[in-house]
């Protein structure tokens, strides 16, 4: 455990200082290459639901399979080669700095005053039409990638590999990365996607409730108590058409006294999201520095409470252990 823990923490440092290159070479991307061939292989003729839940397992068995091999073989040769093995594993299934730059790329031309700049970032890590959208608008849609990606790029990664090791992130990441690319409703996806989808919900249920929760400790300068955050948190996050996703925007919604959700356009289609939070005041370019601030706050006290727990688990196997042999 004690291992684990350190690979852990130094894959946060490594994504911390490193993030994730894009001249090299990640595995996400070899997943996403094999979903990818799955998927036009198999989402054809009857069955789709069936042949789906087989794609997604595949996938998750295939990435974890490897990476458990690398990882314990290393193990092998030394418990030091173990470490930096699992750390460069887990380190690539979390996304802490991708998302803190997603969100200052918006930031920056924005603060300067250049709306269409900040409307062309936007688009980029957004699918809603940015063309006509407002700072408020601009605002609105940097600070939702940001919370909707917290737990799911950051501390749901995490989690899995507190209790499975650097396995457990990377077969957590390949079920993430099927959702993201068949998980749709609509008549490619709806049932070949479907088991992606759910099972996307299973592994992020817990991550993302107990990230929301963390959230209302990230943020001091808060116009609430503690208590009345997570009393509109626990009001609002159902709101989501996501079971899990609404937990931390109406987290950041309710820290910042600003309104997340509304109208949204996609291809010129309208589509309404429900409203989380109290418009405490107008959105402003600085809501996604602290939106930033919460991400990474929340992230380092999930790290910490996965230290804590895993502490208390080998001081229990320690206890017990010699329990039985006295």
């Amino acid at each position: 455990m004690i291992y684990h823990l350190i690979a852990t923490a130094l894959a946060v440092l490594i994504d911390r200082l490193v993030g994730d290159p894009p001249q090299w070479p990640h595995p996400v991307r070899w997943i996403g290459s094999l979903i990818s061939f799955l998927e036009k292989s198999w989402n054809r003729g009857g069955w789709r639901k069936g042949k789906g839940a087989v794609m997604v397992l595949s996938v998750v068995i295939i990435s974890g399979g490897i990476s458990y091999l690398l990882i314990f073989l290393s193990y092998a040769v030394h418990p030091l080669w173990g470490v930096l093995a699992e750390a460069a594993v887990i380190s690539a299934t979390i996304a802490c700095r991708s998302l803190k730059e997603a969100g200052l790329s918006v930031y920056e031309p924005l603060h300067r005053g250049d709306i269409a700049a900040a409307r062309m970032k936007l688009s980029y890590i957004v699918g809603r039409d940015t063309d006509q959208l407002d700072e408020a608008e601009i605002t609105r849609g940097a600070i939702e990638t940001v919370a909707e990606n917290t737990s799911d790029g950051v501390t749901a990664p995490l989690f899995w590999a507190f209790l499975f090791g650097g396995a457990g992130a990377m077969m957590y990441r390949a079920i993430n990365t099927c959702d993201s690319m068949v998980g749709y409703k609509n008549d490619r996806y709806g049932e070949f996607g479907w088991a992606s989808a759910k099972l996307d919900d299973l592994v992020n249920w817990f991550p993302a409730r107990l990230t929301a929760w963390l959230m209302t400790w990230s943020y001091p300068e808060s116009e609430y108590t503690r208590k009345q955050v997570w009393s509109i948190v626990r009001r609002d996050a159902s709101k989501h058409p996501s079971p899990n996703s609404g937990w931390c925007e109406a987290a950041v919604a309710a820290q910042l006294g600003i309104e997340l959700g509304g109208v949204n356009l996609y291809k010129g289609r309208v589509s309404s999201r429900a409203k989380m939070g109290d418009p405490l005041k107008k959105k402003e370019a600085k809501d996604i520095l602290r939106a930033n601030q919460m991400m990474q706050r929340s992230s380092m006290l999930f790290l910490l409470c996965i230290w804590i727990g895993g502490l208390l688990y080998e001081l229990a196997r320690t206890w017990l252990e010699s329990a039985l042999f006295i």
